[in-house]
């Protein structure tokens, strides 16, 4: 039994990986595309590992767990804010099945040159597209997105992605507590004034630049 292998079957073992649209998506994309050329052997190790720009690609229990949040399906339009090695672009894609409806954007320009090349090579880059700047304003252009993923840590959710976001949408995010930790949460939008928010589980991400980030922040809500 392979890496790839022994790594599913312990994510379906513990409950992390439970829908086998998930499991196929994550059979079928190449972990081994989106990690340093140093790193390849340590793919399916299930930990973050350093990526350029000084961030991290997360680990894959991490990136399946946020699949499994998000539900993405057939058709949706889909954001992730911190797109880092794009991987979870082509995961999206394979959910979403459809081409301009799935966009990352990155702020860190080592970064998003890193996440270009990985999609490139994994022949994605002609099905999403992924954008330099500061994700917290989100992209008013594509608006609205069904499902908005923030792979960053954040104390608040940057208003522009909530006003982005469709009546009955979801983004999932890491609330940075700051002294009691760092905890993945998921926001419903119901309408224009209201959300429910439910706190998943603690984890460690690295923080959100930008003008929305962790340093210059604004409470929305």
């Amino acid at each position: 039994m392979n890496e790839k292998e022994m790594l599913i079957n312990s994510l379906k073992s513990s409950g992390i990986l439970r829908s086998k649209k998930i499991e196929n998506v994550f059979r079928k994309i190449d972990r081994r595309l989106f990690v340093p050329e140093d790193l390849k052997e340590s793919a399916y190790v299930d930990a973050p590992l350093p990526i350029p720009g000084n961030v991290t690609i997360s680990a894959p229990h991490m990136h399946v767990m946020c699949l499994e949040e998000l539900n993405l399906k057939k058709g949706e339009k889909f954001l992730e804010v911190g797109a880092g090695s794009g991987i979870m672009l082509a995961y999206a894609y394979e959910l979403v099945r459809e081409r301009n409806k799935v966009f990352g954007i990155e702020i860190n320009e080592e970064a998003y040159e890193f996440g270009l090349e990985n999609l490139k090579r994994a022949g994605y880059l002609d099905k999403v597209k992924l954008i330099l700047g500061d994700g917290g304003f989100g992209l008013p252009t594509e608006a609205p997105f069904d499902k908005i993923l923030i792979s960053a840590a954040s104390p608040d959710v940057p208003k522009p992605l909530l006003e982005q976001l469709k009546n009955g949408g979801i983004l999932l995010f890491v609330l940075d507590k700051e002294i009691e930790g760092q905890f993945l949460t998921k926001v419903k939008k119901l309408n224009e004034k209201s959300y429910d928010l439910n706190i998943i589980t603690p984890v460690s991400f690295v923080r959100l630049k930008g003008k929305y980030g962790f340093q210059s922040h604004e409470k929305d809500f």
